[in-house]
């Protein structure tokens, strides 16, 4: 998959201090959205259903039948500010 460079994006420093369990080093951040887990559908802003890019571990999917939701602060704030 192509990563395409978003524009600057702001998370509040309180959403970030939530993210306890990254292992990451917040790459999603860095402006390079290849890497991301893609939101398939939210529901009122607190329940992301996601596809996964990459199935490497990550603290913050969670599976869902045969579906995956993002738990992952950082992530959902991306998608819920800036449809990213």
């Amino acid at each position: 998959m192509e990563a395409t460079k978003t524009a600057a994006v702001k998370i509040s420093d309180e959403i970030l201090k939530e993210t306890t369990r990254c292992t990451k080093d917040f790459s999603c951040l860095s402006g390079e959205t290849g890497e991301l887990c893609k939101v398939e559908s939210c529901i009122e802003n607190k329940i992301h259903f996601i596809k996964c890019i990459k199935y490497e571990p990550c603290q913050y999917r969670m599976t869902f039948g045969y579906s995956f939701v993002c738990t992952c602060p950082t992530r959902k704030e991306l998608y819920n500010l800036y449809r990213i």
